[in-house]
């Protein structure tokens, strides 16, 4: 992330400077990992896809989250979160594309009350199989 963009968030208080933390970005990728794979497990149908869509979605976030603690940062919200995202270098890099999409997706089902469909939520399972591996690794070295 270009250093112009790190010091806006850090003046407007979405980020803060830390020790980049290995053992912190281990233990979250651990448990987005493990959110995801027992939302995976969930029969997915339409009443079930709302719940297996933001559970994959915070998975997703917390992928952001660890990008930042590797740098030295802590995020202060889950935009920060999903637009270091949009930044990694994986074999999958259009997906990334769909961030802002399933963004406005889980806000409009948080705070709106709209129901995710199931293909709404394959699409970001299908996200998560295709991507989250690539973004670890990355967050990891």
């Amino acid at each position: 992330m270009k250093k112009e963009i790190i010091d806006i968030y850090l003046k407007t208080d979405q980020i803060r400077v830390r020790q980049p933390d290995k053992e912190r970005v281990k233990s979250i990728v651990e448990s987005a990992k493990m959110n995801a794979r027992i939302a995976k497990t969930i029969n997915l149908n339409e009443d079930s896809a709302t719940l297996v869509f933001r559970e994959i979605y915070e998975s997703v976030r917390q992928l952001g989250d660890a990008k930042w603690w590797a740098l030295g940062y802590e995020p202060r919200n889950h935009e920060i979160c999903m637009e270091i995202l949009k930044e990694s270098n994986i074999k999958e890099k259009l997906l990334l594309n769909h961030l802002s999409r399933f963004k406005r997706m889980r806000n409009d089902a948080n705070y709106r009350g709209f129901k995710i469909t199931v293909a709404q939520a394959k699409e970001i399972i299908n996200f998560w199989d295709k991507c989250s591996n690539d973004i670890i690794e990355e967050s990891l070295k």
